[in-house]
């Protein structure tokens, strides 16, 4: 009998223990429920009265962006309303920005509108899944991060893509916009890429000669963004090659660069090198493979690559 007693006084215990820990639980799972994200009214409270007026640079930016829109995308994406917020006066206004920027029911653009048939625009979420919708958020956040500031001015801008409309919020100071996620995600790029060659008129005993290829990324309004390229240079005397020379660059505002090059004939009746070129815009991700010498790209943003062997002759 004892032993009975002593067993239902365990079980009795364990119940509540069980009972306790599904509460608990539970009380967990309903917290979880009533924690909202960021929405733009928490950053509005986080936003001070900032410039009354727009400056002429930001306003420029826009105007010749919304032309070159009309250009290249006609009807598709027009931006069709502007509407000054203020300025972020605190750094918890900064995080609530990144994590809204970066949120997955937040819009991006990708593209390059030269090619109407790579521009993409929607949620983030829609447009990414898995590890690339991470990559791209991580992305969006560091390429924010190091733009947003306390003290910078906000607009949000109405959009209309194809019939459906939606806002983003703008961030700009007097000398320009500094972020938007459409801005930010298309570009204006001539994806065939320019070249040059130097013209030679030495009467040098070694003489020397140049090659230099390289692709320019545009803002939306028209003004440089980055550029990836390489140069290589021959020495020669007469018919015969004696030493070359390659360098390379790479450089983008709000995203991500690659170069990379290698000489790999030096003398003889000809120089060559090898080279590796990339960038893209913030969503996008660039990875070189040192085995192939090559860069490749993963993601949605909006890119250029080219990998390749230059010959020089004399």
């Amino acid at each position: 009998m004892k032993k009975l007693v002593t067993t239902f006084k365990l079980f009795a215990v364990i119940s509540v223990l069980t009972l306790t820990a599904c509460q608990d639980d539970n009380s967990e799972m309903i917290q979880d429920s009533t924690v909202s994200k960021s929405s733009t009214a928490d950053l509005k409270k986080e936003i001070t009265p900032g410039l009354k007026t727009i400056p002429e640079n930001v306003q420029i930016q826009i105007s010749d962006s919304k032309k070159n829109l009309e250009q290249y995308l006609k009807n598709d994406l027009q931006i069709t309303g502007i509407t000054i917020l203020g300025k972020i006066s605190t750094q918890k206004g900064i995080e609530i920005s990144q994590e809204l920027i970066s949120d997955k029911e937040q819009f991006v653009a990708e593209g390059n509108i030269l090619d109407p048939e790579t521009v993409k625009v929607g949620k983030i979420g829609v447009l990414f899944s898995g590890d690339q919708l991470t990559e791209a958020q991580k992305g969006l956040k560091e390429s924010a991060s190091e733009q947003i500031k306390t003290g910078t001015d906000l607009l949000e801008i109405s959009w209309n893509y194809k019939g459906e409309t939606f806002t983003s919020l703008c961030f700009y100071n007097e000398s320009g916009i500094i972020w938007d996620n459409v801005f930010a995600g298309l570009v204006m790029m001539d994806a065939r890429g320019n070249s040059e060659v130097s013209s030679n008129e030495s009467q040098a005993k070694v003489s020397s000669k140049w090659f230099k290829e390289w692709w320019t990324a545009n803002w939306l309004w028209g003004s440089k963004r980055g550029e990836i390229g390489y140069k290589i240079t021959i020495y020669y005397s007469g018919s015969s090659v004696s030493n070359v020379d390659v360098s390379d660059w790479g450089n983008i505002s709000l995203g991500k660069a690659k170069s990379e090059s290698k000489v790999t004939k030096r003398t003889g009746a000809y120089g060559q090198c090898r080279y590796a070129l990339g960038l893209c815009t913030p969503t996008g991700s660039l990875s070189f493979n040192s085995s192939n010498f090559s860069v490749s790209f993963s993601g949605l943003g909006s890119n250029v690559v080219s990998n390749g062997t230059k010959s020089l002759y004399p």
